[in-house]
Formats: C-alpha cells, sequence, structure tokens
C-alpha cells in the first residue's frame, strides 16, 4: 500500500443519520467521526443506543437517512463492493449454515471474496485459530467458544484490512475470551488492521481500545482514550463510567476517587 493511502481514514462518518420510518425518532442521529488506520476503536452504548445500526451502515447493509460513510476511502453509497472486499465482519449472534462443515462454511466465504490459494489460507487459519481437527465437524455441533474462532476465522479469510467486531467474546469463558483478545491483538500488531469494536465488556474496551465512542440514543456524548475517560469521570474502570454515561450523569456530579 503507497504512503498516500495510510492517511485516508479506515472509516469516516460524516453526519450520519439513520431513520426507520419518517416520524420516527433517530436510531443513529448525525453520527460524525474519522477512525484512523491500525487503530482498534471502541462503539460503546446501552441497548438501542444505535451501535447495530451504525456497523450496518458501515458495511453497506442500511442505507443511511442521510449523512455519508466512507470505508478505506471507498463511499459505501457508491463504491461499495470495493471496500467490502477489504473489510469483513464477525458477530457470535450470525450463525453459520449449521449443516455445512467448518471447511465448507471456510470455502463459501473465501470464494465469495476470491481469495487466492483458498484452501491453503483455511489451513493457515485453522492451525492459527486452533480450528484443524474441528474442520470436517458440522458448524452446528460446535461449542460456544469453537463457533465463535470459526466466525473470525470466516472474518479473516481475506486478510481485511478493516474488520468489524460485535461483541467478539460474548458467551466464552474467561479463559477463551483471553485467548481471542490476545489472538487479536497480535493480529493487529502483524497486519496493521483497524478494528472497530462493539462491545458490553468493558475490560475487553480498556485491554483493547486506543479510543471509545460512547453511544447514547444515537448520538456520540463522549470520547477519548480509555485512560483519558476514567481520569475525565473520575473512575476506576470503564464499567463505571459506562454506567455514569448511561444513566445521564453530568461530570461535575462524578465524585473525585
Amino acid at each position: 500500500m503507497d504512503k498516500p493511502a495510510k492517511t485516508v481514514p479506515a472509516i469516516l462518518a460524516e453526519a450520519l443519520t439513520k431513520r426507520y420510518a419518517p416520524d420516527a425518532p433517530p436510531a443513529v442521529d448525525g453520527l460524525g467521526f474519522s477512525m484512523p488506520r491500525g487503530a482498534t476503536w471502541g462503539l460503546l452504548g446501552g441497548n438501542g443506543a444505535g451501535k447495530t445500526t451504525t456497523i450496518a451502515m458501515l458495511l453497506g447493509l442500511l442505507v443511511p437517512s442521510s449523512g455519508r460513510v466512507a470505508c478505506l476511502g471507498h463511499d459505501m453509497a457508491r463504491d461499495r463492493f470495493a471496500a467490502l472486499a477489504r473489510m469483513n465482519f464477525s458477530s457470535p449472534y450470525i450463525a453459520l449454515p449449521s449443516r455445512l462443515s467448518v471447511a465448507e462454511n471456510l470455502r463459501v466465504y473465501a470464494h465469495l471474496y476470491d481469495v487466492p490459494r483458498a484452501e491453503a489460507r483455511i489451513a493457515e487459519l485453522a492451525a492459527q485459530l486452533q480450528l484443524t481437527e474441528l474442520l470436517d465437524r458440522p458448524a452446528g455441533n460446535l461449542s460456544a467458544g469453537q463457533k465463535t474462532r470459526v466466525a473470525l476465522a470466516k472474518s479473516l479469510v481475506n486478510r481485511p484490512e478493516l474488520l468489524l467486531l460485535d461483541e467478539p467474546t460474548a458467551s466464552l469463558d474467561p479463559d477463551t475470551g483471553d485467548w481471542v483478545r490476545s489472538w487479536l491483538e497480535r493480529y493487529r500488531a502483524e497486519s496493521g488492521c483497524a478494528i472497530l469494536l462493539a462491545s458490553h465488556n468493558m475490560g475487553e474496551v480498556e485491554r483493547l481500545c486506543d479510543h471509545v465512542l460512547m453511544l447514547k440514543q444515537g448520538r456520540v456524548v463522549d470520547q477519548g482514550s480509555p485512560a483519558a475517560l476514567l481520569e475525565k469521570y473520575g473512575r476506576d474502570d470503564m464499567e463505571e463510567v459506562f454506567l455514569d454515561i448511561a444513566r445521564g450523569r453530568q461530570r461535575e456530579e462524578v465524585p473525585a476517587q
């Protein structure tokens, strides 16, 4: 990748708004941010804050009511497929076809992304994510942790430059969750991939994220690095910051620790 391309944001959202009906309140309301290449950002907020809608618009699955979004320099309204070839998405809430084997599922996505030497890429990911012994097993017969690793392999099959993750360690035991987070840290360091992470695991956010966007009712109500937000709110961990924002406490009301 040439040097000028590195200055193009991984994600650029400008006044991004989504209403599901003309007279409905916006699910996302004037969202704007510029996320640099190689960064890991957190997209945080309570249920209904607009996280899933935002991710769907970033993927081009939902058309914004107004505003603009570009991923890796590609306008998602005009050049979506050029962007999608260079990005990917993972969520434990989206099941892969249960009757297909792990290998068959990965082959489908490798074909969709036109991955060169697809079998070699699948074998490489299987070795890295400890999936080799599971390749012939139907996806529907896997444990929650195994399904999460398969979903991660699916999201990495095309070596994405931008990775969108929705609750990547939900329902995982602490050991498996730590393993997945460590793997993501290594992958970002080695590949330079930018990662946007939607999570309710505040320890995960503190560990992985350089910057956090706090959403409430579709708007960014605060943002900054986890360390800066902890200092700003006078809190010991991001869960306490999350609760302050979710419950509408003013910053001046937050007692010093």
